[in-house]
């Protein structure tokens, strides 16, 4: 016959011992996920986030440059016109002096028309003692008088004129400052990220970047395309002779360069003044499409952020970015081709 006793229940310290054991497992399990670390990002992870940070950062500084250039033609602008006030403001002062006593006498008075003048004078009784010496001006005098009406004007424009450059040149000021601080914003978060990185591998990129650099200059094959003039052609040999010097931002050689200061001082060498920066050069020659590149055209890329010269065989010769160096590098790997434009 079956028993049928009842399953021994575990003992009261037998419970608590289990119950303990597991919320110990739950409450490790708990801490390990909660301290595990996140997973370190790959060198080619961290490179890719780098090189978009480098190109907004030059985006930036192509900005920077743009508010810089417009400071510098802005101060020029005041500075000839200050002079041309200050020039202007001896030559009302030698006006005065020749009208005589009573033409500047008047003039301080409001520059009211002489007649006008007489007519209101609050005292009749020398009214005519006045007139008299008007009419003792003569007719030299009085030309000297509209002079200096004529004069009065022009300073007047041209200090107001100048008031405005003045205002405009503070907001430029201020754009200036606030795309380099953008863009070294920019550097920061990039350097940031490379220094997730081990040493050892932050040297790889580095040397890797170098390579590259070495690689282009010594074994590129620019083919046999004719440049579409001489100062292109001049251009391109000039920028050539730059290769493995450091890209910096804002810089216009000879030590180093950013990608629009490359090019300016390529196109100095060869006689040809160009502007300073990616969103003006555009428009110093003729915009031509990819098919129509000949070697010393400017090519422009990713916005007008960049650019660089053609110099073959779908070839471009630029200063790249932050920690890159003068090189040659297939249009392929440039980004989004916008237009070339031949000088």
């Amino acid at each position: 016959m079956a028993s049928h006793r009842r399953p021994k229940q575990p003992s009261r310290t037998r419970v608590t011992v289990l119950t303990a054991t597991a919320g110990l497992a739950v409450a490790i399990s708990a801490q390990t996920g909660a301290s595990a670390a996140p997973a370190k990002p790959k060198i080619d992870e961290v490179k890719s986030k780098v090189d978009k940070l480098y190109h907004e950062a030059e985006e930036a500084t192509e900005q920077a440059n743009l508010a810089e250039e417009r400071r510098e033609k802005l101060h020029k602008e005041i500075d000839a016109l200050q002079d041309k006030v200050a020039r202007g403001q001896q030559d009302l002062n030698t006006l005065r002096d020749q009208i005589g006593s009573v033409a500047s006498a008047q003039y301080r008075s409001g520059g009211i028309d002489p007649a006008l003048q007489l007519f209101l004078s609050a005292d009749p009784d020398t009214y005519l003692d006045k007139a008299s010496a008007i009419d003792q001006l003569g007719a030299k005098q009085a030309d000297v008088l509209q002079s200096i009406q004529a004069k009065q004007r022009t300073l007047a424009q041209q200090r107001t004129e100048a008031s405005t450059k003045l205002a405009d040149l503070e907001d430029v000021r201020k754009t200036l400052d606030e795309k380099k601080k953008k863009s070294t914003a920019k550097l920061a978060e990039a350097r940031k990220l490379l220094n997730t990185l081990t040493a050892a591998e932050r040297a790889k990129m580095q040397q890797d970047e170098q390579r590259a650099s070495r690689a282009a200059g010594d074994r590129v094959d620019l083919g046999n395309e004719v440049p579409a003039s001489q100062r292109g052609a001049a251009a391109l040999n000039a920028a050539a002779t730059q290769i493995g010097k450091p890209y910096a931002r804002g810089a216009t050689g000879p030590s180093s360069y950013d990608c629009s200061g490359l090019t300016q001082w390529a196109y100095r060498q060869a006689n040809v003044s160009i502007t300073r920066t990616t969103y003006t050069q555009q428009n110093d020659g003729v915009k031509i499409g990819r098919s129509q590149l000949k070697p010393g055209d400017l090519v422009f890329f990713n916005g007008l952020s960049h650019v660089g010269l053609y110099a073959g065989n779908n070839t471009i010769l630029h200063a790249p970015k932050p920690g890159a160096y003068v090189r040659y590098e297939s249009m392929d790997y440039m980004g989004t081709f916008q237009f070339g434009v031949r000088i």
